[in-house]
């Protein structure tokens, strides 16, 4: 994720793939934002369970509420967290 702004579209039937990327996405961005914590919190997410999958991103969102110049990092996270139900 770039340093500018981008519009995220709301996206509410993302299945356990699409989400799996999204997360992907995440890790590969704080890797490269040097946020190693919150990467190595998304290692391995690829099959996880929904209970743990859900408590993961709830996690990073904590770590996340006091970073605001991450806030496309939580905002990416935030869509993954509504689209959490459609795990399966």
């Amino acid at each position: 994720m770039s340093s500018h702004e981008k519009t995220l579209k709301l996206v509410t039937n993302l299945d356990r793939s699409a989400i799996e990327s999204r997360l992907g996405e995440v890790r590969k961005a704080a890797e490269a934002s040097s946020l190693g914590e919150l990467a190595s919190m998304f290692a391995g997410i690829e099959g996880m369970p929904k209970a743990q999958m859900e408590q993961r991103v709830r996690n990073a969102l904590k770590w996340l509420a006091d970073k605001p110049q991450h806030k496309g990092l939580h905002a990416q996270l935030e869509l993954v967290e509504i689209n959490l139900p459609n795990l399966k």
